[in-house]
């Protein structure tokens, strides 16, 4: 036998990658390396594109510009540091890009991008790689110099309000008047100041794995209009927003912890930024963890509650004019923070939306608040949108504050239709007095969608109003405290079944409390008789 020695085909050797130190960058942590990460980025798009590699070291910088086709690649130790602007905004970030027709709808922070340490606008194949770190330092949140602006370890030292937002900054935003919707004058920053960890619009086929954002700004990340986007095993610890992914499809966020005790952690919005409305639709997000600890606190490991609570959600809305489309959301952690929030007030559409297997603990507001208003932020002519086909099942809640249930809420001749809540057990932490069980409850039908706006409920495991095609089955509440208000109270709605429900309620005390409700169906349910009404209750307790 013969045999024939070919010779092998060389290995595939990756191209080398664009090393920002071969560019001239220092990483040194005071030196500014932006003109050299700069000069990276452009040799590898100039080259057909390819890896800007940053290797171990603090790279101090302004407003990195992303490019098609190019990737950044942060390894162990690599941190790219937002530089502090210079005290006259001679040197800083790029300056906010004009946004004409649509800041009157959006606060300063939604409508521009550019003034970001990190942004890209109209790119494709982007992607930014861990394992290494995004700090935030010298970012302002975009509240023009408050004590939540400085880190943690410089609250506790007393230190003042002005490190990152210099005094010609904080000057010109004193002089601001609030704009239409009465947003305060200090959201809008001048030239030279940054707000955003990474600003993308209208992107395409863009990754961010693997990385941490330590004290983002505003937002940690701000996305519009940016499609095919991945985001996977980011870690996020912040000072105000975590991810905002606004206008975008075909989205998959997975695997990612983000701590953002003073604001929403993964938002998703569908405001007027790009000068139309445009749906947020095709999104999943699975295997997350939520908190609102004290900042730094997720990265220390030591996840310290803050004495009034944190934000920290997941939550749709509030901006929403294009809606919010084919959304399913699985197997996410949400700890010593606000609840679920689904909010549609802008006049589109909330529909075709599936949640399963939540956790939830320590929660400071509604641990389910879902809401049609009547808002309408946009240019006329606006009317009042939908919110349609919503399944929410295997929800686990403890130690949930007892001002709000579970709080589903439309406006007067605007209903949420076909809502399903499956397999869900709250515990509350009680206390509802007779008085509070009295209580009307306002519409604020125009009002920001907030449930704390609404005031105590007077129900502690559900408030509904204004739904259609309300199903509850598996569902169990129950309070630590005593509580002398009703499981639920249900007004102006239409077709409800309750099957398998299991509410503890005071002596004298109802399970129910109906106003104006159109077709109800209570079977199976523990202390309950079977009742199937057809007719329309107008005001009565069982």
């Amino acid at each position: 036998m013969t045999f024939v020695l070919c010779p092998a085909a060389p290995a595939q050797v990756p191209p080398r990658p664009f090393d920002v130190r071969a560019h001239g960058a220092v990483g040194d942590g005071t030196s500014l390396d932006t003109d050299a990460i700069n000069r990276a980025i452009d040799a590898a798009a100039a080259a057909g594109g390819g890896t800007v590699y940053f290797s171990a070291g603090t790279y101090a910088s302004y407003s990195i510009h992303l490019k098609s086709n190019v990737a950044l690649y942060l390894d162990h130790g690599a941190v790219i540091l937002a530089a502090e602007p210079s005290a006259d905004l001679s040197r800083g970030y790029d300056a906010p890009e004009p946004n004409p027709g649509t800041d009157q709808y959006e606060d300063f922070g939604h409508a521009h991008w550019h003034n970001s340490l990190i942004w890209g606008e109209d790119l494709e194949n982007v992607s930014i790689l861990g394992p290494g770190k995004i700090y935030g330092r010298g970012l302002s949140r975009g509240t023009g110099g408050t004590r939540r602006d400085l880190l943690p370890e410089e609250r506790r030292a007393g230190a003042q309000p002005d490190l990152a937002f210099p005094a010609v900054a904080r000057e010109a935003i004193a002089a601001q008047t609030p704009g239409p919707f009465n947003y305060p004058g200090r959201d809008t920053l001048p030239a030279g100041v940054g707000n955003k960890s990474i600003a993308l619009k209208n992107c395409r086929n863009v990754l961010l794995r693997d990385f941490t954002v330590y004290h983002g700004g505003h937002f940690a990340l701000l996305a519009i209009g940016t499609d095919n986007f991945t985001i996977d095993n980011v870690r996020v610890d912040t000072n105000r927003d975590g991810f905002d992914i606004d206008s975008c499809r075909n989205v998959r966020i997975a695997n990612c912890t983000v701590n953002s005790p003073d604001d929403d952690a993964i938002c998703l919005k569908a405001c007027f930024g790009l000068g139309r409305p445009r749906a947020t639709e095709n999104v999943t997000i699975t295997n997350c963890q939520v908190s609102g600890f004290e900042e730094g606190t997720l990265l220390d490991g030591t996840c310290q509650p803050r004495p009034r609570g944190g934000t920290g959600r997941i939550k749709f809305g509030t901006e929403a004019n294009g809606g919010f489309k084919n959304i399913a959301i699985s197997n996410c952690v949400f700890d010593s923070c606000f609840g679920l929030a689904l909010e549609e007030v802008d006049g589109g559409a909330m529909e075709d939306i599936a949640i399963t297997n939540l956790t939830m603990r320590n929660i400071d507001n509604a641990p389910i608040f879902i809401r049609l208003g009547a808002r309408l932020r946009g240019p006329p002519p606006i009317a009042v949108g939908a919110a349609r086909r919503i399944i929410i099942s295997n929800v686990v809640a403890s130690n949930v504050a007892p001002n709000h249930g579970i709080l589903i809420s439309g406006v007067p001749g605007h209903t949420i239709d076909d809502v399903r809540l499956n397999h869900i057990f709250i515990e509350y932490r009680g206390g509802g007095t007779k008085d509070q069980a009295a209580r009307e409850v306002p519409e604020l039908e125009k009002d920001y969608p907030e449930p704390g706006r609404f005031g105590i409920l007077p129900s502690y495991g559900m408030f509904a109003r204004h739904v259609k095609g309300l199903s509850l089955h598996g569902v169990e509440v129950r309070h630590v405290a005593d509580e002398q208000r009703p499981p639920f109270y249900l007004h102006d709605v239409t077709d409800a079944v309750f099957s398998h429900v299991k509410a503890p309620h005071a002596p004298g005390v109802p399970t129910f409390v109906l106003r104006e409700v159109n077709g109800l169906t209570v079977r199976d349910c523990p202390g309950l008789p079977d009742t199937c009404r057809t007719d329309r209750v107008e005001n009565e307790r069982f």
